[in-house]
């Protein structure tokens, strides 16, 4: 199974790191995308990354937008807005795609709700966002982790490792997951919703 983690200008280093490495120790691997292809992405810590690979839309296995992240906060909507506009094609292809899980922390779900992909659908983003998620047409649940089927969301910055953790269980087994909360030495906290 391959988890294809999507850069762009602007992203949060931890929404990207926390579960790429939670899932490539969950015996999933990971790679960095990009929409363009293979390139160094700046994110909005001003830490770079390089992205190894153009991001496939139509592979099965797990697609991971992360949120933004700015110096000062009234940068991070024109950051999300951006990726929105970036991702907006390929991202609905991936939505489409059976076998494919689409997963976002924090503002990622705003990326995707910000591109019209998941009006209707249910989901969570950091706290502060959860309205304007609302005000997008998605049913905004304040959860850790939020289970909608094929798209998966967790709330803040932190809760990317949740969500590895959580993709851990759900796509390799409990057992796997225990063993990476065990090795990260981190202890799951928050409520996972899921669709009925």
């Amino acid at each position: 199974m391959l988890a294809q983690v999507v850069l762009f200008d602007g992203f949060d280093p931890l929404d990207a790191i926390g579960p790429y490495e939670t899932l490539t120790a969950g015996g999933i691997h990971a790679e960095l995308v990009t929409a363009e292809g293979p390139r160094e992405v700046e994110s909005g810590a001003r830490l770079s990354l390089k992205a190894t690979a153009a991001l496939d839309p139509e592979r099965p296995g797990i697609v991971l937008v992360p949120g933004a992240a700015g110096v000062a906060e009234d940068e991070i909507v024109p950051l999300l807005a951006a990726a929105a506009g970036t991702l907006a094609g390929p991202m609905e292809q991936a939505l489409d795609t059976p076998g494919l899980t689409v997963a976002t922390v924090c503002g990622g779900s705003l990326v995707l709700a910000m591109a019209g992909l998941i009006g209707g659908r249910t989901a969570t983003t950091n706290h502060l966002g959860l309205r304007a998620l609302e005000s997008m047409g998605v049913n905004a649940v304040r959860a850790r982790i939020v289970d909608d089927g094929d798209l998966v969301t967790a709330a803040g910055v932190t809760s990317g490792v949740d969500l590895g953790l959580y993709l851990v269980e759900r796509e390799v087994g409990a057992q796997k997951a225990l063993e990476v909360e065990t090795l990260f030495a981190h202890e799951r906290r928050g409520t996972a919703w899921r669709a009925a």
